[in-house]
């Protein structure tokens, strides 16, 4: 009977533990990583608009 509550204890825990790192990982991807990720989109955006207008104006 111990063996049995323990293995079901062990398993629960596990589960829990695993859920917990899970969605750490989760959240800090959405709060630091796709953050950033859409910066460097922007940016990199920014940079093509620039570089499309700095030629337009040589153009005239």
């Amino acid at each position: 009977m111990i063996m049995k509550q323990f293995a079901k204890g062990f398993v629960i825990g596990t589960a829990a533990t695993v859920g917990a790192v899970i969605g750490g990982i989760a959240t800090f991807r959405k709060h630091v990583v796709k953050p950033i990720e859409e910066e460097e989109t922007r940016f990199e955006e920014n940079r093509k608009a620039a570089v499309r207008k700095g030629r337009s104006a040589h153009n005239k």
